[in-house]
């Protein structure tokens, strides 16, 4: 079981990204988290499946947005009007059952995001 995420970078306030989770499973719940430096990691959000539940954090509603490419394998985590506090290194992984914080059996390796004020 591999996952890979990608796309990381340094960007200004109020820009935008979009990471990408290449994943090699399918009928997995992706998850994404993200651990800032000296803070606990921490959920961002999360797509079931088929796309139909997704779920984030209050910290990012409305400024992030979720999608998934199940024939490319590929989970996407866009992120608008980045903020400082945004920065840290976000991870993606995977799961059986529902879409949410707590424990996932799979994680990728992570990607640096870095927002400038």
């Amino acid at each position: 079981v591999q996952l890979q995420a990608s796309g990381g970078g340094f960007v200004q306030a109020g820009d935008s990204l979009r990471l990408s989770c290449e994943y090699s499973i399918d009928n997995y719940v992706i998850g994404w988290f993200r651990q800032a430096l000296g803070k606990e990691r921490e959920f961002v959000g999360g797509v079931n499946w088929n796309s139909s539940i997704t779920k984030y954090s209050d910290s990012v509603k409305g400024r992030f947005t979720i999608s998934r490419v199940n024939a490319q394998r590929t989970v996407f985590l866009h992120m608008d009007n980045l903020k400082p506090e945004d920065t840290a290194v976000y991870y993606c992984a995977a799961r059986i059952g529902l879409v949410g914080p707590g424990h996932y059996l799979y994680w990728g390796q992570g990607t640096l995001v870095t927002v400038s004020s």
